[in-house]
């Protein structure tokens, strides 16, 4: 199955799922040093009005933050193998960012969690997850 990839791209958002994606993408690039790994996250930008703009530029440098510090602990997992590897923080709705990453960094495989950290659940697939697998270019893997 690897043979045939060069790039996964995982989504990632710390949710217990997301942790379980990216172990699975892990094992998969192990098998051949030559699959690059990318991982994203997303942000949602909060929505700003003349009452608030102050708090949501603060909450979005929170959110900002809290990305970071997140992402140099998934830098620090995939120290433990040779693959190329890369992480990155996008700003926008998930589903559509993760869609858009993939398709413009030419991915062969996503990897994601089934449900991830948001609130209100479909029956079966997250909304992030069930777009992804609507709509993405290649192929996905939902991690459960």
């Amino acid at each position: 199955m690897v043979k045939d990839m060069s790039k996964i791209v995982v989504a990632y958002d710390g949710s217990e799922l997301s942790k379980k994606a990216l172990e699975r993408a892990i094992n998969l690039a192990k098998q051949d040093e030559k699959v690059e790994l990318n991982v994203i996250t997303a942000i949602l930008h909060p929505i700003a009005s003349i009452y608030n703009y102050g708090a949501v530029d603060a909450a979005h440098e929170a959110n900002l933050e809290a990305a970071r510090e997140m992402m140099k602990e998934v830098e620090e997992t995939l120290k433990a193998i040779p693959n190329k590897t890369e992480t990155y923080i996008v700003e926008g709705h998930p589903a559509q960012k993760i869609e858009e990453f993939a398709k413009n960094n030419n991915a062969d495989l996503i990897i994601m969690g089934s449900r991830g950290l948001g609130g209100l659940k479909e029956l079966f697939l997250g909304s992030v997850s069930h777009h992804v697998v609507q709509k993405a270019s290649c192929e996905v893997i939902i991690v459960k």
